[in-house]
C-alpha cells in the first residue's frame, strides 16, 4: 500500500512539474527575472546611453553662477545613479545655444534679474523636460536665489551659516528595554516583509486553486472512482496534499534560484562590460542595508529563527492544503469550489494586512495572539519576531500550535474527505459531512 502511495504522489507531482507548460513557464520566469535585474543594460544595448552627460548651459545675466555651480554639483550627486549632469557657463547667444541642443537632452538655463523675486529663470530644451531634470533644476535655482538674497541683504558669514544650517535634532528614548532592532523597523516593514509575505501569499493562492482544480477534474471525469477502487481515500488524500505542497515548495526554491542567478549574471556583466546606471549603486545600497541589519541585530535574529520560520511556512502550507483538499472533496465542480475557497482568501488577506501593519502594533497583545493562530501565523509570526516584538520561544510556540492544528485538521478532514470524494450530489452534503465527523 505504501508503494501505491508513493506512486500516487509521484504521478500527481509528475503531472504538475513534468508538463511542457511548467518547463516553459519556468524558463520564461527565469529569463524575466534575469532581464529585470539587468534592465538598464538591456536598454543600453538597444540604444539607451545612461553614461552620456546632460549638459546644462547657464547663461547668467545677474552674476549668480558662483552660487549655482557648487549647489548644482552637490545636488546632482543624489541622482547620479539615474542620470549624469554637468553644468557649464556660457556667453553664447540663445539662438546659437538652441542650435547646439537640437536632437539632444542638453538644457539651457537663462537667469535674469527680477524686481519682485530678485531673480527669474527660463529653461529651454529641445524635447519635453523630464521630471528628474526639472526637480533638480528647480531645487538648485531656488537655493541659488536664497544664497544670492542672503548675501545681498548684508548678513555676516556666521549669520548666513546659522540661517542655512539645519536644526540639530537629538533622539532619545526612555524605554530601558528598547533595543537597536528599532533602527531597522522601516527596512523590515517595507523590504523584509515583502520577502516573507508576498511569496507565501502567492504560493498559497496557487496551492488552493491547483488542488481544487485537480480533485474536481478527477471527479468530473469519473476517474476518481477508478482511483479509489484501487487506493484507499486516506492514501489518495495524503498523496494530493503531499504532491501539491511539494510543488509549491519546489516552485519557491526555483524562483529563489532564479533571483540568485539574476544577481550573479548582473555582477558578471558588470565585470565584463562595466557598470550600468545602477549596478554599483545597487551593490552599495544592499551593503548599507546589510550593515544596518547587522548593527541592529536583525541578521542574528534571522539566523537563529530561520529554521523555525521555514518549518512554520511548510506546516502552514500543509494546513492550507488539507483545508483546500477537504473543501474540494465536498464540491462537484470547480465553480462550487471557487465559492467555498473564499473564506481561505479572506483569512489570507487578514494575515497579509496585519503583517504589513505589524510595526504600528508594537507592544500590542492583539498581534501576539494573532501570531499564534494557525493559517495566520506564517504571515505574522516571522515579521513580528524580526521586529523584536516576540522572542524565538514564542516563534517556536507558534510552530507547535500549527503542527497540532495540522494533525487535528488531518484527522477530521480525512473523515469528511472519505464521504465527499465519491459524492456527486450537493443535496444533504453538509448533513453527510457532520455525520462523518461523529463517526469513530
Amino acid at each position: 500500500m505504501k508503494n501505491k502511495l508513493k506512486f500516487l504522489i509521484k504521478q500527481s507531482l509528475k503531472k504538475k512539474i513534468g508538463t511542457k507548460w511548467f518547463k516553459a513557464v519556468n524558463i520564461i520566469l527565469c529569463i524575466l527575472i534575469v532581464a529585470m535585474a539587468n534592465i538598464d543594460r538591456l536598454i543600453t544595448a538597444f540604444g539607451g546611453d545612461f553614461n552620456k552627460d546632460t549638459t546644462v548651459y547657464v547663461k547668467d545675466n545677474v552674476g549668480v553662477y558662483d552660487y549655482l555651480e557648487p549647489l548644482f554639483n552637490e545636488t546632482t550627486k543624489t541622482v547620479e545613479d539615474l542620470k549624469n549632469y554637468k553644468v557649464e557657463k556660457t556667453d553664447k547667444s540663445l539662438k546659437e545655444l538652441k542650435k547646439n541642443i537640437k536632437d539632444t537632452d542638453n538644457i539651457i538655463v537663462e537667469i535674469n534679474s527680477s524686481d519682485i523675486n530678485y531673480i527669474s529663470s527660463t529653461i529651454t530644451t529641445y524635447d519635453a523636460l523630464d521630471t528628474i531634470s526639472y526637480q533638480l533644476l528647480s531645487n538648485v535655482l531656488n537655493q541659488t536665489k536664497e544664497a544670492f538674497v542672503i548675501e545681498k541683504l548684508g548678513l555676516t558669514e556666521n549669520e548666513i551659516i546659522a540661517l542655512k544650517s539645519n536644526i540639530e535634532i537629538t533622539k532619545k528614548t526612555t524605554n530601558p528595554d528598547l533595543n537597536d532592532n528599532a533602527k531597522a523597523k522601516d527596512i523590515i516593514s517595507s523590504g523584509l516583509i515583502i520577502l516573507f509575505i508576498v511569496p507565501f501569499f502567492i504560493f498559497i493562492t496557487l496551492l488552493v486553486q491547483m488542488l481544487g482544480a485537480e480533485i474536481n477534474e478527477e471527479k468530473s471525469t469519473k476517474s476518481m472512482e477508478i482511483i479509489i477502487s484501487n487506493v484507499p481515500p486516506k492514501y489518495h488524500f495524503i498523496a494530493k496534499i503531499s504532491a501539491s505542497s511539494l510543488f509549491v515548495i519546489i516552485q519557491g526554491v526555483l524562483l529563489f534560484s532564479y533571483a540568485i542567478l539574476a544577481m550573479i549574471a548582473r555582477n558578471l556583466i558588470g565585470l565584463l562590460f562595466g557598470s550600468g546606471i545602477v549596478s554599483s549603486d545597487v551593490s552599495k545600497y544592499l551593503k548599507d542595508i546589510i550593515n544596518l541589519l547587522k548593527d541592529s541585530g536583525i541578521i542574528d535574529l534571522l539566523i537563529k529563527g530561520l529554521p523555525f520560520i521555514i518549518l512554520l511556512f511548510i506546516v502552514n502550507i500543509l494546513a492550507y492544503a488539507i483545508i483546500a483538499g477537504v473543501l474540494a472533496s465536498m464540491t462537484t465542480n470547480i465553480e462550487d469550489y471557487q465559492q467555498l475557497q473564499s473564506p481561505i482568501m479572506i483569512i489570507m488577506m487578514m494575515g497579509y494586512f496585519i503583517a504589513i501593519m505589524a510595526s504600528t502594533f508594537d507592544g500590542s497583545i492583539f498581534i501576539k495572539i494573532v501570531s499564534f493562530i494557525p493559517l495566520l501565523s506564517a504571515l505574522v509570526a516571522p515579521v513580528i519576531y524580526l521586529l523584536g516584538q516576540t522572542t524565538i520561544i514564542e516563534l517556536i510556540i507558534s510552530l507547535i500550535i500549527c503542527m497540532i492544528t495540522v494533525a487535528i485538521l488531518y484527522i477530521y478532514g480525512l473523515k469528511i474527505y472519505k464521504v465527499g470524494i465519491l459524492n456527486y450530489s450537493s443535496s444533504d452534503l453538509w448533513k453527510k459531512m457532520l455525520k462523518s465527523l461523529k463517526e469513530k
